[in-house]
């Protein structure tokens, strides 16, 4: 009997296995088109929450995307320095600040979504359009019911 390729789908037998190489394959390619555009996958990542949505709190944001608060901040001032965020009082409390997507990051936005959309039609082209909405039902219902785990850093990588 032949010895499985370290590619074997059959090989990788653990959800986490398989989680980790769709994560690895997916990510390496979605970071070198978002670093085209200048954003790394962690600033898009912000860019389509704020895009979603006309402002958020840094502490909604970092809470809703699990990331540390430094780690937002830093995130925050890359965006703001480039032009693709801007950050005010916020109307409702005064100790907070209110980020806002600005015209410039809706176009990078919109570029993000663009190459992120075709990174995941040459990952997941196996599977069906139905399959790809179920595989994103399940993946946030496993999300949500999974443990706590403590904030993402920058330490982490992009």
């Amino acid at each position: 009997m032949p010895a499985k390729s370290p590619t074997d789908p059959d090989a990788a037998e653990f959800a986490g296995q398989l989680f980790f190489r769709l994560w690895r394959v997916t990510h390496t390619r979605i970071a070198e088109r978002l670093d085209s555009i200048g954003l790394t996958p962690a600033a898009f990542g912000v860019l389509n929450l704020l895009g979603k949505q006309d402002a958020a709190s840094q502490q909604e944001i970092g809470r809703s995307m699990g990331i540390d608060p430094s780690t937002m901040v830093a995130l925050l001032d890359k965006l703001e320095g480039d032009g693709l965020a801007s950050r005010r009082p916020h109307p409702e409390d005064r100790r907070a600040r209110e980020v806002a997507i600005t015209s410039k990051g809706r176009k990078a936005l919109e570029r993000g979504r663009r190459l992120n959309g075709e990174v995941e039609d040459e990952v997941l082209k196996g599977l069906s359009k139905t399959e790809r909405r179920r595989l994103l039902e399940l993946l946030r219902q496993a999300l949500v019911s999974s443990p706590p785990q403590p904030p993402w850093t920058s330490a982490e990588g992009n």
